[in-house]
């Protein structure tokens, strides 16, 4: 196996901690140091079809933003569909998952100058077919950094519970960074924090704000959710939900409830709230869209109306309940071509991570000729 490529692999404490927020900033602020950053997402949970092959989302998104110069199936070698645990608990076949993870490091690793490695969930996920996060890191001989939420008391708890998973199976953690800080909170959370990781032998690598926008999901995530289509204005998928609106009262009462990144939810068939929304979007105000509920539409009029003004909207057969329970629960990820995230992700990283310390950590100076590949120059 490849031992030469640097690596760090980004673990967390629990699911959503911002594994992959971590994986795309760290990886932004390498490139113009390590030109040729690799990745593996070695076992994924969530995947989609990509290029004809089932492959973890996080890994196209990855490849897509940063037009990684590596076959996408060695960035993803391991998914986790259904019945991929069952069958492994019946047929127990370990050295051919750990084959195939290996082959993929080398493969993700070829010619690189350094490789980031993305786990699932917290440190003991995946133990059930004898790959956790501890395991995979030891496996590829890596160093850890653990991502944590916003908190004193239980992020230093779990910091402390995940960390004996590593340590027994003697894997490194370099420093933890805590994600997702309401900004008021931050210079306390680094102070206290910061101390506490102390007493654990650990240090608080960097402290991230909460930021609104990397938390609400985009229409098509929403309509992907719902198992719904779209009836007018496909346009407008990309548009951010910031705020849910239940159709359940008069259409009068409903006006008063709508603004930038409102989504209003309502039965297909309540045709007074539907023209009550189509008048307010008509007027400029830029709310999200409408989902139409009960697979109901309304008149073939209004719909005509609705389509002519480009209002987005989707058509689901779930009852408003269900729909608002569904987005209330959402897993919001990071797509593929959402450069507003993406672009807001990196920034933050540029202004709240210090690269310097963790390659440091690594034994690689980025100032040194030896590790330092010639950034691109600076154009005024």
């Amino acid at each position: 196996m490849n031992l030469e490529t640097p690596r760090i692999f980004v673990a967390a404490t629990e699911q959503n901690a911002g594994k992959t927020t971590t994986s795309l900033g760290i990886y932004s602020l390498l490139s113009p140091y390590f030109p040729r950053v690799g990745f593996i997402k070695p076992v994924g949970q969530r995947f989609t079809q990509f290029q004809g092959k089932s492959i973890d989302e996080d890994s196209v998104l990855i490849h897509e933003t940063f037009q990684t110069q590596t076959p996408i199936e060695a960035m993803s070698p391991i998914t986790v569909g259904a019945n991929f645990t069952r069958n492994h608990i019946a047929g127990k076949d370990n050295d051919k998952l750990v084959a195939t993870l290996m082959q993929a490091f080398d493969r993700a690793s070829w010619e690189k100058d350094f490789t980031i490695i993305e786990g699932t969930g917290h440190a003991a996920v995946g133990s059930v077919f004898d790959l956790s996060n501890a395991k995979v890191a030891a496996l590829l001989n890596s160093k850890v950094i653990l991502v944590v939420p916003g908190g004193i008391g239980r992020p230093i708890d779990e910091v402390s519970l995940n960390r004996a998973l590593f340590d027994r199976e003697g894997v490194e953690i370099l420093g933890v960074i805590m994600n997702k800080v309401q900004p008021a909170k931050m210079d306390d959370l680094r102070n206290f924090v910061g101390r506490g990781l102390k007493h654990l032998g650990l240090d608080l690598l960097a402290v991230l704000p909460a930021t609104p926008i990397l938390a609400q999901p985009t229409l098509q995530e929403i309509r992907s959710n719902i198992n719904g289509t779209m009836v007018s204005g496909p346009n407008g998928e990309r548009n951010r939900v910031s705020h849910v609106i239940i159709g359940a009262m008069s259409s009068a009462n409903i006006l008063g409830q709508f603004r930038s990144g409102s989504l209003l939810i309502a039965p297909g068939d309540r045709e007074d709230i539907i023209l009550a929304a189509l008048a307010e979007f008509n007027a400029g105000t830029a709310f999200a869209g409408l989902v139409l509920t009960d697979n109901h539409l309304p008149h073939a009029r209004i719909v005509k109306l609705v389509q002519e003004s480009k209002l987005p909207t989707i058509q689901t057969s779930l009852d408003s309940y269900t729909v608002t329970k569904r987005i209330n629960s959402m897993t919001v990820k990071t797509l593929p071509g959402d450069t507003q995230k993406i672009g807001m992700i990196k920034q933050i990283f540029s202004k709240h991570f210090d690269l310097a310390p963790l390659l440091e950590k690594l034994g690689k100076n980025e100032a040194s000729p030896e590790s330092r590949t010639e950034a691109p120059a600076k154009t005024e």
